[in-house]
């Protein structure tokens, strides 16, 4: 049986003071997943090895001075910094943040610089990582910015892929952010990621509505009839295979999500809170529209049960293998 082919993938540990490393060490316990993968965690090796000892883990790490030098049968980390840092498992804190920035940085320079092939990020703490060397509101803005492209927040499972128009802004803010440019422009990424990443050649969406019950011809809103009906006949006419709105209560309830290819959510809590009750703690935070691969477990730093042992693993491996598979559909000959 041929072997499978191995990747180079960074790992970002997130806020160390939540269940990243955790999470990282016990899924490379599993000596299987080096067939896969040859991980490269930015961050501190001292870390490592006192969460490895907390847990009583059994962890291959390994210290690497380059990225060149990796060894594919051990957990490389690169150190980021060589200043001690005492962990104090949940509670949020500005050192935490501030590591968490660094562990970010210097894993997006190796992905720029093609030292690595995909990056999985572990979770930070919006609040503790603003700083001088990071002043955005999560990795999506960051690596927008850092690849000068138009990142796409894509939430996948292998039952339901789903992105978002507006992410984390307020919901205050919503329907004044929801416009005819913006809505075609996500759209266009989409279809270009179900084309490029999963390979789907003619890819059929769904748009959720923005008002409840799309407005109901009016009466509860106009932004579904002025912006997005129109949007989706336009797009419809030119041959693209895509339908709405869709109340989005009555879509998850009647599972209308298995007759598509993906879900176009208008805010972050419409798509987000349906996408992590189907997809079982196994969902993947994917950033589309980059020359880049990142992706990411869906949930957070876990402070409640950082240092408990009770994180689990699912999310993050999920993670690994999901960038492997889009690396390689986008390396196709």
């Amino acid at each position: 049986m041929e072997k499978p082919k191995k990747i180079k993938v960074g790992i970002s540990i997130g806020d160390p003071n939540g269940i990243g490393v955790e999470v990282i060490l016990k899924t490379f316990e599993d000596k299987n997943i080096f067939k896969f993968f040859i991980p490269i965690v930015f961050g501190n090796i001292k870390i490592l090895k006192e969460q490895k000892n907390y847990f009583k883990l059994k962890t291959r790490i390994k210290k690497i001075k380059e990225i060149k030098n990796v060894s594919d049968c051990n957990l490389n980390v690169f150190n980021c910094w060589d200043e001690d840092f005492e962990i104090n498992y949940g509670s949020m804190n500005k050192k935490g943040g501030e590591l968490s920035a660094k562990s970010i940085l210097f894993a997006s320079e190796a992905l720029k610089e093609k030292k690595i092939d995909t990056l999985v990020t572990l979770p930070i703490n919006k609040s503790a990582i603003q700083s001088k060397i990071f002043k955005f509101k999560g990795h999506t803005d960051f690596l927008s910015k850092k690849f000068s492209g138009e990142a796409l927040m894509f939430m996948i499972h292998d039952k339901l892929k789903l992105a978002l128009v507006t992410d984390h802004i307020p919901i205050g803010s919503i329907s004044k952010s929801i416009t005819k440019t913006l809505l075609n422009k996500k759209i266009e990424l989409v279809i270009e990621s179900l084309k490029k990443d999963f390979l789907i050649k003619k890819p059929k969406i769904a748009i959720l509505g923005c008002d409840p019950h799309c407005g109901d011809d009016g009466v509860i809103g106009n932004k579904d009839q002025k912006v997005i009906v129109p949007v989706i006949k336009s797009n419809f006419e030119r041959g693209k295979l895509i339908y709405g709105p869709f109340s989005s209560d009555g879509f998850f309830g009647n599972k209308e999500y298995k007759r598509f290819d993906a879900i176009i959510a208008i805010y972050h809590d419409q798509g987000l809170i349906p996408f992590k009750l189907l997809s079982f703690g196994e969902g993947v935070n994917f950033t589309a529209g980059l020359d880049y691969v990142r992706t990411s477990p869906d949930h957070g730093t876990a402070f409640d049960i950082a240092g408990k042992d009770l994180a689990k693993i699912n999310s993050f491996k999920e993670a690994l293998f999901k960038s492997r598979i889009i690396y390689f559909n986008r390396n196709k000959k």
